[in-house]
């Protein structure tokens, strides 16, 4: 299947999103939006939140229901299953699917922690399974997806899925145990970019500048530096060290920051931020199988 027919074949199948978080709403924006399909073959779900899926379909035109018997025929009707819910609730939401599934749908997951190994013994039957780990930056086209198949998964299967992610971002196809490290990087990386941010704009208005002003200069300053980064294709330590003069304004700043271990705290937080995606998995696991 070429990538072109791919796309086309996506365009027909019904979509059905098990969850209607944030992460859920970023894929569906993003697909609707790279107009890979269209919303009436897009349907969306959650246990009893009937506001927030009004919300959803009022602003993306994906079909909802609070009705059972509607849920139940838009699982069993769908030809791509995500899995969305929030992972305290996920072992109860597969068993529920569980008898509602037929082997030749494709189920893609995006609960962090939770390995393919666990999702078929919870939907109780080997089943073509895309573990993913994708990001809120999804939402406008710029997210990044690491991607994980299980043995069922066909080259076809693989192709959209990852035709899919590629509409909403960059993916990366790593073996599964490296999900957890993809949760620490770039699963959560944008909220530590964001906290960053936070805190570039507060020094900014503390010394003076305007909120606006503050705000203004930290994005593009942030914008700038990535979009360097991806054209000129070199290291960022390499940019880093030819913006540090000797004794300069910048060498003074990246000393302070050295000062209060800075890259130290960024290390330690992608490996906390891993090392809790293990242990979500792990809690889920343990409630579900014991």
């Amino acid at each position: 299947m070429q990538p072109t027919t791919t796309l086309a074949t996506l365009g027909s199948l019904r979509l059905c999103f098990y969850g209607a978080g944030s992460m859920a709403e970023a894929i569906v924006r993003g697909l609707i939006g790279q107009e890979l399909t269209k919303p009436s073959q897009i349907s969306m779900l959650n246990r009893q939140n009937a506001d927030r899926l009004q919300e959803l379909s009022s602003r993306y035109g994906v079909e909802t229901s609070s009705d059972e018997a509607a849920k139940l025929a838009m699982i069993q009707s769908a030809d791509v299953l995500f899995l969305a819910p929030k992972p305290k609730d996920a072992a109860a939401a597969l068993e529920q699917l569980r008898p509602l599934l037929s082997p030749n749908q494709l189920i893609v997951s995006v609960i962090a922690g939770l390995s393919i190994h666990t999702i078929e013994q919870l939907l109780g039957q080997p089943m073509a399974v895309v573990r993913t780990m994708p990001n809120t930056s999804s939402t406008i086209g710029l997210g990044a997806t690491g991607i994980s198949y299980s043995s069922s998964v066909s080259v076809e299967q693989r192709l959209l899925a990852e035709a899919m992610f590629q509409a909403v971002g960059l993916t990366a196809v790593v073996e599964e145990p490296l999900l957890d490290v993809v949760t620490g990087v770039s699963g959560s990386g944008p909220a530590y970019v964001y906290y960053l941010m936070e805190a570039m704009i507060k020094a900014g208005q503390d010394l003076g500048l305007t909120a606006d002003a503050a705000r203004e200069l930290t994005v593009q300053t942030v914008l700038g530096a990535a979009q360097m980064v991806k054209e000129t294709g070199e290291q960022p330590a390499d940019l880093r060290r030819k913006v540090t003069s000797p004794n300069g304004t910048t060498q003074a700043a990246i000393e302070t920051l050295d000062a209060h271990a800075f890259a130290t705290g960024v290390q330690r937080a992608v490996a906390r931020a891993a090392e809790r995606a293990g242990e979500l998995g792990a809690d889920i696991e343990r409630s579900a199988l014991k």
